[in-house]
């Protein structure tokens, strides 16, 4: 709707330079650049950018080229030079859009007066010509929109960039120092030839689809906490000739990106026991499972694999501790005839903890506020303390080329 927007107090914007120090330069200025940060940010990416775009140029002109080959007759066309130059575009303006769905939607005003170092070689008829592209300009008013909007980092799954109209190409095209764009019809022909692939490709409603990740694994949240005790295992072959084996336990959550935690070894032991707790974050409790593998361990080499088996956490009741004996099987194929011999068991005990949604709720109780107990089995301190270690810079010392993290929690690593 159309809102009419006055100033409540009619000012010269010079009279208010060192009285009122606090109001923004864009209130006192409305001609102030507000999207300065992001063509600062663009500046940055340049480089890269221009790399990209470069490589995006090419594979779109690959089909359109090979197809007037073929319609005249070429025997080929291809980049000698191809960059876009030191100069970025610019962002004269932004309009930002939030709408119900999950999605963030910017339609900036984009211009570009570029430097670019572009040549094209075209050979036809035994005869080799080189075109070189100068005084690129372009204007144009695109739709971007960041969508889903998810709860990882970058916040966003998926880039779409549409056209809202045809954008404003000009350039010059020069043959051997002779400028060709100075023949009338070649002009006309290229600018409408460049209109019409980029309409026909990006125009509104098309779009570019840039996927970041995928939706599916990135909106997913934690939603409880599985705890399993390695008991012990039984019954295990031996893998060494001496007749010895070393075993130890490998464990892991499907989907989880986290390196697999280990019990301890057991030296010359085929009836372990290690009784050692693990905790692991749940955030698809329907779908996930906990990988289980047996190793012996070996000082020299590969460590060889004794047996393997998977709980489904679906099977788990909530809150409720179960003990598992698992048969060690050669691969999780239900029809590998390998998996009829025996390789021993492994014992698990495994507690699904879902975390609680109630809220502590507060109550007057004769004008005194009263804090409720928080329900029982709630972890201690409320839930997940979700840590992402991201980089690090400027590390002292001369001989550290290796350097590594640690992240201790309460007493755990």
């Amino acid at each position: 709707q159309d809102v009419e927007v006055r100033p409540l107090v009619e000012y010269d914007s010079n009279s208010l330079d060192g009285i009122l120090p606090e109001i923004p330069m864009w209130v006192k200025n409305p001609d102030y650049d507000r999207v300065d940060w992001l063509n600062r940010f663009l500046e940055l990416m340049w480089p890269n950018l221009n790399k990209a775009i470069c490589r995006m140029a090419q594979d779109i002109a690959k089909p359109i080229i090979a197809e007037n080959c073929e319609k005249y007759k070429i025997d080929s066309v291809e980049f000698e030079t191809l960059t876009l130059g030191s100069l970025p575009p610019t962002f004269q303006g932004m309009k930002v859009y939030i709408t119900d769905e999950k999605e963030l939607i910017m339609e900036p005003s984009l211009k570009w007066a570029a430097n670019p170092n572009i040549t094209v070689v075209a050979k036809a008829y035994g005869l080799k010509a080189t075109v070189q592209i100068v005084d690129l300009q372009v204007f144009a008013s695109p739709r971007i929109t960041l969508k889903p909007l998810v709860p990882t980092f970058p916040c966003f799954a998926n880039i779409s960039v549409s056209l809202m109209e045809k954008p404003h190409v000009d350039f010059g095209l020069k043959l051997f120092g002779a400028d060709l764009m100075a023949i009338p019809v070649l002009y006309k022909f290229v600018q409408d030839t460049i209109k019409k692939q980029v309409g026909n490709m990006y125009l509104w409603p098309k779009t570019l689809e840039v996927p970041i990740m995928d939706p599916s694994k990135a909106s997913k949240r934690p939603v409880g906490i599985l705890l399993v005790k390695v008991v012990r295992a039984q019954n295990l072959k031996k893998k060494d000739l001496l007749g010895k084996s070393d075993p130890y336990a490998k464990l892991k959550m499907t989907d989880d990106k986290l390196p697999s935690k280990k019990t301890s070894v057991k030296r010359s032991n085929l009836n372990p026991e290690w009784n050692e707790d693990f905790k692991f974050v749940v955030t698809d409790p329907e779908n996930q499972s906990l990988e289980v593998d047996v190793f012996d361990w070996e000082q020299v080499g590969k460590h060889e694999k004794m047996g393997m088996n998977m709980v489904l956490l679906k099977e788990l009741p909530p809150e409720e501790t179960k003990v598992l004996t698992l048969n060690l099987l050669k691969t999780m194929d239900p029809n590998d005839i390998q998996n009829e011999k025996s390789r021993g068991q492994i014992i698990l005990e495994a507690t699904y903890k879902p975390f609680k949604e109630e809220d502590m709720e507060k109550e007057s109780v004769d004008g005194v506020d009263e804090v409720q107990k928080a329900p029982d089995n709630t972890p201690a301190g409320g839930g997940l303390l979700f840590v992402v270690v991201h980089e690090a810079q400027d590390l002292e010392g001369k001989h550290h080329t290796n350097p590594y993290a640690k992240i201790i929690f309460k007493g755990e690593e």
